[in-house]
């Protein structure tokens, strides 16, 4: 049997959909699903319905002709999956569902046992390398929450990348110098003032948080006040960003210099490439680039005509770095604020030569801050806002980064603190770190080693049992997901439906004390359980408590 058998019943599809039409072109493959109800089987596709309208059929028509194809297909002699997939049917508006043999899961069952994590693996990536840029706050205050959450999701998308066979490095794009750095040195000039006894009335667009004044104390402690105020105050809270990062469990292996890449002198040698492309060119004295040629909706200034950089020059400069250091593939996580620069960047990607697609952008929405069930008001040059910090000392490292993950991204997200803190099934990542806690305590009661010449997979034949066998099997089909999309949010999905799965079984079966034959075979499941829950939570960067 397959252990992959996704791609092998797009290939029946696609063969089927030559032999159904031959002279159709339809550049789109077949997709498969996991249907929203289990009892239409375990893989489900469209594919009926998305060749509607260019056959000009009903879906259901369509599906039907398919599925005599697909049969055909699958019943013939030596095909790989003619053992793994029990039934086939067309259903409801058009589905093709497909019914996998329990002995296929049953395999799957024991693969997981035995090879542990490497059987969850699937090489997508083959080494691809992969830049993923996110967080990049500017260092003129501590993380707030949007932040934290752009933080678990570039993290988490990483290591869920990373175990998919990508060669995944994590940057933070460092814009230390600029207007907001000046601001930043001017907002310590003013309290530093303040500290010697002068009367300053605060301008409304400085930085306003209680860190200002801490970092004035210690200049004024240590006597540095005629320190460049811009730099020692961007190394200050520069320093605070990594230990909050590190807190949370976020490390970057590169931290990327805004002010170095202009030194360098890389933004002069890009703008030497583009004019030699003649994708530059002025006017009303300033410097502009011809987006409109790659689809942006106008073109763009790159030097102002104070001779000043936009902030499109220095990224386009840092994007070719990007690709000049060898990677393939660039993602980039960005606030909602920034959605109208999307399509100026993948112009100025193309113009340096390289395809739209290399370039990836992700739109990570606002997360609100609710505590006793009210919105925490949020302002952040007053300062007035909940920050990373507050959020790992108040529920910890484990509850935020799950919480910050459990809506899609391109969605906001309500935080609620008191359900994050509860240690009731009420909180999510409560619920499926006691799975994990239960089956650790079973499993060290159990009574010495499974003699796998006994083991007989086949007892397992009660709904609950079958029902968990098949939710493990979704797990890297859920990871497939999450690659697909950019988007971690369905692992969270995963993980919580998996502990379900595994409380609802435990709750209806004991495991230890039964028939040898059975007690062994559900060791075997229990042991399969713990393994995909301890690489889920491992993904998402939780941990995986023996005890609770």
């Amino acid at each position: 049997m397959k252990k992959n058998i996704q791609p092998y019943i797009v290939d029946v599809l696609k063969d089927a959909l030559k032999k159904s039409w031959p002279d159709l072109i339809f550049k789109e493959e077949p997709i498969l699903d996991l249907p929203s109800d289990s009892r239409f089987g375990e893989l489900s596709s469209n594919i009926a319905l998305r060749l509607s309208k260019p056959l000009k059929k009903s879906p259901r028509d369509i599906a039907l002709l398919l599925l005599e194809n697909v049969k055909k297909e699958l019943n013939s002699k030596g095909h790989p999956l003619r053992d793994c997939v029990k039934e086939v049917k067309a259903e409801g508006a058009g589905f093709i569902n497909f019914y996998l043999a329990d002995r296929y899961f049953q395999e799957e069952l024991g693969d997981i046992y035995l090879k542990r994590e490497i059987s969850l693996r699937q090489d997508y990536g083959r080494k691809k390398p992969v830049l993923i840029e996110f967080v990049s706050a500017n260092p003129t205050g501590p993380l707030s929450v949007a932040h934290a959450r752009q933080a678990v999701v570039g993290d988490v998308l990483a290591n869920i990348m990373l175990f998919l066979g990508f060669k995944v490095k994590r940057e933070y794009y460092l814009n230390d110098e600029g207007n907001q750095i000046n601001i930043l040195g001017n907002s310590i000039a003013l309290r530093l003032k303040e500290l010697s006894g002068e009367n300053i009335e605060f301008p409304e667009d400085h930085y306003q948080g209680e860190y200002i004044r801490d970092i004035a104390r210690e200049i004024k402690a240590k006597g540095l006040e005629s320190r460049d105020l811009c730099e020692y105050g961007t190394r200050y809270i520069l320093n605070v960003i990594k230990k909050e990062l590190a807190d949370f469990g976020v490390k970057f292996d590169y931290w990327y210099s805004q002010k170095s890449l202009r030194k360098s002198g890389k933004i002069k040698k890009v703008f030497s490439f583009l004019r030699k492309k003649d994708f530059l060119f002025e006017q009303e004295g300033a410097l502009w680039f011809k987006s409109t040629i790659f689809g942006d909706d106008k073109d763009r200034v790159v030097i102002k005509s104070d001779g000043s950089y936009t902030y499109l020059a220095p990224d386009i400069a840092y994007h070719r770095e990007k690709f000049r250091r060898g990677f393939r593939l660039l993602i980039n996580l960005w606030g909602p604020d920034h959605h109208g620069y999307i399509n100026r960047l993948k112009a100025a990607v193309m113009a340096l030569g390289k395809p739209a697609g290399s370039l990836s952008v992700i739109i990570v929405q606002l997360a609100s801050i609710f505590r006793e069930g009210k919105p925490v008001q949020m302002s952040t040059r007053r300062g007035q806002y909940i920050t990373l910090r507050e959020i790992l000392d108040e529920v910890g490292k484990d509850a935020s980064r799950f919480f910050f993950l459990m809506r899609r991204t391109s969605s906001h997200l309500d935080f609620d603190l008191e359900v994050a803190k509860k240690q009731t099934a009420e909180n999510p990542v409560y619920y499926t770190q006691y799975a994990y806690a239960r089956i650790s305590g079973i499993l060290r009661n159990c009574p010495g080693k499974i003699d796998l010449r006994r083991l007989d997979l086949s007892l397992l034949k009660e709904k609950e049992e079958i029902a968990l066998i098949k939710k493990l099997w979704q797990f890297s089909f859920t990871l497939e997901i999450c690659l697909k999309t950019q988007d971690p949010y369905m692992l969270t999905v995963y993980l919580q439906e998996l502990a379900e799965s595994f409380h609802c079984f435990y709750d209806q079966h004991r495991v230890l004390g039964q028939e040898a034959k059975l007690t062994q075979a559900r060791v075997v499941l229990l042991e399969a359980t713990k393994v995909v829950l301890s690489e889920g939570l491992k993904l998402l960067g939780i941990s995986r408590p023996e005890k609770m």
